[in-house]
């Protein structure tokens, strides 16, 4: 039961639950990654089984894949679909300007790729997802394999003339080994504590040759809803300047927590 959920997976379930009203009969939605996607992924399950709701997901990792299947929302690849209606993700952070961090879950490549192919993004977050300034979420920048000690140099030494707090840039580790991602690449974390200018950083990251891509989101994101404890929910629309808080109620039917395998 939705009650028997801590604060902060109470606040990820909000956020989910209201956001997936958004996605109507026939779209085609990118589905996000990580634990509050996760939630939005089930709820969407849910409408499948009981609203008979019609969409296609286009997933933005394998686990996300596969949490749809087994929850029985329809799976494609973006090369078959194409173009999307909407994509639903989360975020590591938030600013007011909407300018996001992602990549906590080292699938900000598909994550990234799969938005900008969207007519519009929603970001589902719990409150305290929001910051003033982005940067305390170390800021994962995705690289190659081949002379990525090079390429983490070339980092470090491009942050020497930016506006950041510290400089530290460590691999991203799968217990002695480096994690893959599912583009079999690496991940290097930059722990900046705070970022002056983030349109300035993503764009000149992606110089660097040997960066695939990095995990600011500028410009992507049109919605946000922010989950709270309490059962709060609020939309923050960017592009139309509104912002709405409501109360969501939990109905002891829920059956969504029957598809919880983690």
């Amino acid at each position: 039961m939705a009650a028997e959920l801590s604060p902060i997976d109470k606040a990820k379930f909000i956020a989910a639950k209201r956001a997936v009203d958004f996605v109507q009969d026939g779209m085609k939605v990118g589905l996000g990654t990580g634990s509050t996607s996760a939630w939005m992924v089930r709820c969407l399950g849910e409408r499948v089984r009981e609203e008979g709701l019609r969409i296609l997901g286009v997933p933005t990792s394998t686990r996300t894949a596969e949490l749809a299947r087994q929850v029985g929302v329809p799976v494609t690849s973006l090369d078959d679909a194409k173009w999307l209606d909407l994509t639903i993700d989360g975020a590591d952070e938030f600013d007011t300007n909407l300018a996001l961090i992602k990549g906590g879950g080292a699938a900000l490549l598909q994550e990234k790729i799969v938005a900008t192919a969207s007519d519009q993004m929603i970001v589902i977050a719990d409150a305290a997802k929001e910051v003033a300034q982005l940067g305390g979420f170390p800021l994962p920048v995705e690289v190659i394999p081949f002379g990525w000690q090079t390429t983490k140099a070339l980092v470090e030494e491009l942050l020497v003339g930016l506006d950041v707090l510290d400089r530290d840039v460590t691999l991203r580790m799968n217990g002695d080994k480096p994690l893959l991602t599912d583009e079999a690449n690496y991940i290097l974390d930059l722990h900046l504590r705070r970022i002056g200018n983030p349109r300035q950083l993503a764009l000149v990251l992606n110089q660097i040759p040997g960066v695939v891509e990095n995990g600011l989101f500028i410009d992507i994101c049109d919605i946000v809803v922010i989950g709270h404890g309490d059962g709060r929910v609020t939309v923050r629309d960017i592009n139309n300047g509104t912002e709405d808080t409501e109360r969501l109620l939990f109905a002891p039917s829920d059956n969504i927590f029957a598809d919880l395998g983690d």
